[in-house]
Order: structure tokens, then C-alpha cells, then sequence
């Protein structure tokens, strides 16, 4: 039996990433971000919500980029920091030891840390309520050569993201089928 529950952000799990930006004077900051999501393929979008009261909120809107970065389970403990204390009090890139790359084509830097970094451009921001929807256009896409397989795509058993669930960190532990399996009436 299903119980009823008042309505709630109850989808689960959620990525874990860290969005870089900078304010007017080039100065850069990370934001520990789990409401993100592919919105569009063609071209390739991605959508992320921030509350407006946050300070990387301001930075985003007013210089219209951003890098969203994928962190690894080896850095779990700085990405929970990032989220935790605020850019506008604290340099997060020295009180954490990340380390600041420049991106090809946006301001704000790439974390070298992380093996997936995501260089995007602001196309709109929609109000929803407590956050509001930042919709960017991916612009470049950065990715470590020792996680790419020999087809040139990211095999992701050579490194460990992990994903936001309900309060939680978990990380993710192996691939359970590929797209369109069911089809072809046969698990890979």
C-alpha cells in the first residue's frame, strides 16, 4: 500500500556537480549544486536551480557563464564545503585546495580535480518560486584523457561520481544495462 505524502522536491537521486563563476572582477567561486539536469540535446543544454539568495546566484546572472564541474567521491568532503560556507565570506578554492583552470571560451575556471568540467553560457533564467532555473547552452566540454575507453567515450568504472540522495551522498557502483536494451530483448 502507497502512502500519500504533501508535495515535495521527492525525485532522487540527484548529480552532484560544482558550478564555477566569477564576479565582476574575475574572482572565481564554486557552488555545490544537486538540481541539475540535460534539458536539451540539440543544442545541448543543461538546467540548474539556485536560490536567489545565494551568492553565486548573482555572479551567474550577472556575467551570464558558468562551469559545471563533476566531482568525484575523492573530493566529497570539499564539494559538501562549497555547499556549506558562502563565496562572498570565503575563497573556497584556497580554504579546499581545489585548483582553478582556465576554460576555453567562458571566465570562469575549471576545477582540475574534477575529470568532466562543462563550460555554459546563461539563454534564460526562469522564477519558479524559493530558486530560480538558470537554462545554459553548453559551449565546451572538457574531459581527462585517462577516463575516456578506446571508442573515445567516458567509461565511467574508471572514476567515481556520485549523486545526492535525500540528504545522502552515494556513489555509483556499476552499469545494470544500456539504453534500449529492452528492445533488442537482451541486457549488454
Amino acid at each position: 500500500m502507497k502512502i500519500k505524502k504533501s508535495p515535495w522536491a521527492a525525485l532522487f537521486p540527484c548529480p552532484v556537480v560544482l558550478v564555477t563563476c566569477v564576479d565582476s572582477e574575475g574572482s572565481p567561486n564554486i557552488i555545490t549544486l544537486a538540481w541539475v539536469g540535460v534539458v536539451c540535446s540539440n543544442p545541448p543544454m543543461l538546467g540548474f536551480g539556485v536560490q536567489p539568495r545565494r551568492y553565486s546566484h548573482r555572479l551567474i546572472e550577472r556575467s551570464g557563464e558558468f562551469v559545471v564541474n563533476i566531482p568525484t567521491t575523492d573530493i566529497v568532503k570539499e564539494t559538501d564545503f562549497c555547499g556549506m560556507v558562502s563565496g562572498k565570506d570565503v575563497n573556497k578554492f584556497s580554504q579546499t585546495g581545489l585548483t582553478p583552470e582556465p576554460a576555453e571560451i567562458v571566465k570562469p575556471p575549471l576545477i582540475k580535480e574534477c575529470p568532466v568540467n562543462i563550460e555554459g553560457v546563461v539563454k534564460t533564467k526562469i522564477p519558479l518560486g524559493v530558486h530560480h532555473l538558470f537554462l545554459g547552452e553548453v559551449v565546451q566540454v572538457h574531459v581527462d584523457q585517462e577516463i575516456l575507453n578506446e571508442k573515445g567515450r567516458i567509461d565511467f568504472t574508471s572514476f567515481s561520481p556520485f549523486v545526492y540522495n535525500q540528504g545522502e551522498y552515494w556513489s555509483l557502483h556499476r552499469k545494470i544495462g544500456l539504453m534500449g536494451f529492452s528492445k533488442k530483448g537482451k541486457a549488454r
